[in-house]
């Protein structure tokens, strides 16, 4: 009979563990009041209040700061006493949702299409909001990110996702915020970021890399001027999908996110802004550094790929990826902090943001970098980015500093003011083992 109802007990606790593990789901549209308590806010902007409260209705923030009244009824309250309450953060480069297992199974990957120009791919339509690797950057206080397609010229166009959603449509911050270029090189470089080529030299370079870059160059100063013309008719013959997808970076509808690491490749983008007129994003950026200046009068926005790397050339100083943003905040230039590393799958931005701080911003200019400054390169800061009234409680709360890879420890996390699952791959495996060996 013992041994009944042993088997028993271990058979509905393995079901129970089953049940923990299928219920990462989408949470329920937050209703009326809910309330965080006594935390120290910080807003996003460079504001921190102490022992505030956030109020929030239906998924917006109406009121931030201290003595608000809390009715006695009907309404939800989180103490974060002790805690740190922050903006959610925002990936403002990523192919999360597209690509599952980098260089692995082919069959989890979609970010690439075939062709050069290829304005009218739309990177949403591919978005995978089952992606397992979404849970996890929302254990790590990641909550929104920018998906956006690879490969070719012009890759096509990127959506802003928020990371608790059924399916893409669900997921949809932002549709179609920007079309993606990747510059071509100027130079060959080897074993260093901001070039090609092989290893240890056993690839010849090519005879003239200028050359063959402007030539690429010119082409799609061609293509994007055809692209004016078409969009200037006002009525066509045959639609030009390739054409026609470039309508919102005319009426800066859409931002040009240009990927270009390279000083050359940066001027040429500046270029762009003064024949066509678009608003230009820098994704990378790794020499940005050197023309701080010219991309702040240019008004063109820097998002920093990848901060914990070695520097792009032998010349730079060691520590010039972790200067370089204190450079462009110095300089006044618009710019965001990303982690787009296949190793860490994206959730090291917080802690790149916590190297930058100790080289030249501060904690919350680092704070915003991941937050409000990636809301407004985006085009989403009238909801996100930022703890302010109006808009999205896009929320976490984290035991402590969430720059501080010791001490931060995101507890809890709110969607438009839905308190989303934590609970993720790891946290599972976690569980497992705990159970497997009898630990509570």
């Amino acid at each position: 009979m013992k041994k009944i109802l042993y088997t028993l007990t271990a058979l509905l606790a393995i079901s129970s563990y089953a049940k923990a593990q299928e219920s990462v789901y989408p949470a329920k549209d937050q209703k009326g009041l809910l309330f965080i308590t006594n935390g120290t806010v910080h807003v996003g902007n460079g504001t921190v209040i102490e022992n505030a409260t956030i109020k929030v209705n239906n998924g917006k923030i109406v009121e931030v700061g201290t003595n608000i009244a809390i009715p006695a009824d009907n309404v939800q309250v989180f103490s974060a006493k002790g805690k740190q309450v922050y903006p959610g953060l925002i990936l403002s480069a990523s192919d999360v949702g597209l690509k599952e297992i980098s260089n692995g199974v082919r069959a989890s990957n979609d970010f690439a299409e075939l062709g050069d120009f290829n304005s009218n791919v739309r990177a949403i339509t591919a978005y995978n909001s089952d992606s397992r690797v979404i849970n996890v950057l929302k254990g790590n206080g990641i909550l929104l990110a920018s998906v956006n397609p690879e490969g070719g010229t012009i890759s096509g166009s990127s959506s802003v996702v928020q990371f608790d959603a059924w399916n893409w449509e669900d997921a949809s911050y932002k549709m179609d915020a920007g079309i993606h270029l990747n510059m071509p090189s100027f130079v060959t470089r080897f074993g260093r970021r901001g070039g090609f080529g092989g290893f240890g030299g056993a690839a010849a370079p090519p005879a003239d890399p200028t050359k063959i870059a402007l030539d690429k160059v010119e082409e799609i100063k061609n293509f994007f001027r055809e692209a004016k013309a078409y969009n200037q008719e006002s009525n066509h013959t045959n639609t030009n999908l390739k054409l026609d997808a470039t309508k919102g970076l005319f009426d800066k509808k859409q931002k040009l996110f240009v990927h270009a690491d390279q000083v050359k490749q940066m001027l040429v983008a500046i270029d762009f802004v003064k024949e066509f007129g678009f608003d230009v994003v820098i994704v990378g950026g790794t020499e940005s550094f050197q023309i701080a200046d010219l991309l702040k009068s240019a008004n063109i926005a820097v998002i920093l790929s990848e901060e914990h790397a070695l520097p792009a050339t032998e010349d730079d100083d060691i520590d010039q990826p972790y200067k370089t943003p204190g450079v462009l905040q110095k300089a006044g230039v618009l710019y965001s902090l990303n982690d787009n590393s296949d190793n860490t799958r994206y959730r090291n931005i917080s802690y790149n943001a916590g190297t930058a701080a100790t080289y030249g911003i501060t904690k919350e200019q680092a704070l915003s970098a991941i937050t409000l400054n990636a809301a407004k390169i985006l085009g989403v800061d009238d909801r996100t980015g930022s703890l302010e009234v109006g808009k999205d409680a896009n929320i976490i709360i984290s035991a402590g500093d969430i720059l501080d890879m010791k001490s931060s420890t995101v507890e809890q996390a709110f969607i438009q003011g839905k308190k989303v699952s934590l609970e993720n791959k790891q946290t599972q495996l976690y569980e497992r083992y705990k159970f497997k060996y009898g630990i509570k």
